[in-house]
């Protein structure tokens, strides 16, 4: 039988390197690079000895081991996998596919949660008050919420001023604000590893980091050290902002 080669089998292998790349680049971004060329290796092997040795045994063996390692790595990499999947989500693309569902707030409405915020960062970054305020968007943070003190209060200059005051015991966590309400106070965020992450950067910034990593919300830190005002959405970080900046950047951001 002839070998035919058609716009089919095109796409397939297309498909195919598209997934290997998005797991390697996913790979890397969690320090686990060498685990893919593990996984990578074992696959060609596998494929080796069954479909072209045709070693019935050892193929065998072989086949039970990547129906067990399926499982295994989906526990191993449960984090990661939930970062593919949201990722794949959040894609703009399905983003304008759920504004004909969800009905967007008015501007009023934002305003009315951004301005406290606001005024509080920029009287935090002259005292060098050090704060970590994340705003829930599309994804609930409710995980994140069960890790600190529940304050569920309206949004209030003063209040975050004072959640965030250096004798504060919930000072050193993270302020959840949801629905036009500061939910906690005090929460533990997961902290991000990348490694394009400037070095001056504290924990308080990885925390946004890896907060905007693994979900839509929206992360504003005010440095201890330095006073400055920053931002983390969607992976990426915006630095030393000043107010009509960080007022923009929220207004932009949830009204999307």
């Amino acid at each position: 039988m002839p070998f035919e080669f058609g716009i089919k089998d095109a796409i397939d292998i297309f498909l195919v390197a598209l997934m290997l790349y998005y797991i390697y680049r996913l790979m890397k971004e969690s320090r686990s690079l060498n685990v893919f060329y593990g996984i990578l290796v074992f696959v060609l092997v596998w494929l080796f000895v069954s479909q072209v040795l045709h070693m019935r045994l050892l193929g065998t063996i072989l086949d039970k081991l990547v129906s067990v390692g399926v499982i295994a790595l989906i526990v191993l990499f449960q984090q990661e996998i939930r970062k593919f999947l949201y990722q794949l989500g959040a894609h703009q693309h399905f983003r304008r596919l759920s504004r004909f569902f969800f009905q967007k707030r008015s501007a009023g409405e934002d305003k009315e949660t951004i301005m406290p915020i606001v005024m509080a960062c920029m009287t935090m970054s002259k005292g060098k008050v050090g704060a970590l305020i994340v705003i829930e968007r599309g994804a609930p943070l409710d995980d994140i919420v069960d890790t600190g003190d529940v304050i569920d209060a309206r949004i209030n200059q003063r209040l975050i001023e004072n959640v965030f005051f250096k004798n504060s015991p919930l000072h050193d966590g993270a302020m959840i604000i949801s629905k036009k309400r500061i939910k906690a106070a005090g929460c533990i965020l997961p902290v991000s590893h990348d490694r394009n992450i400037p070095k001056e950067l504290g924990l308080r910034h990885r925390s946004a980091m890896g907060i905007s990593q693994t979900s839509d919300a929206i992360a504003v830190v005010v440095s201890e050290e330095t006073g400055a005002i920053s931002v983390a959405i969607k992976g990426q970080f915006r630095l030393r902002l000043s107010a009509e900046e960080l007022e923009s950047i929220l207004a932009h951001e949830m009204s999307q």
